[in-house]
């Protein structure tokens, strides 16, 4: 899979898995639910600072969120 996907549809399965909607992560990042829709669909960037909020509520790595490795946990 394109690296670059892999992070929309891993911040779509975080969600997911976590039974959270969409307004509700837009609340926890402090943005509309639109802009994170956008996020999940590839259509807009995720900010640096988001994904790292992202991997810090999820208790994950950045590196996971983007495709770089395939291990949900963070690092120590």
């Amino acid at each position: 899979m394109d690296k670059m996907k892999t992070s929309f549809v891993r911040i779509r399965d975080l969600r997911e898995d976590n039974d959270l909607k969409q307004r509700e992560l837009a609340e926890i990042l402090f943005c509309s639910q639109r802009v994170y829709s956008n996020y999940e669909r590839g259509e807009l960037d995720i900010p640096t600072e988001v994904l790292i909020k992202l991997a810090k509520f999820y208790n994950t790595s950045v590196d996971y969120i983007l495709g770089l490795t395939d291990k949900k946990e963070p690092y120590k």
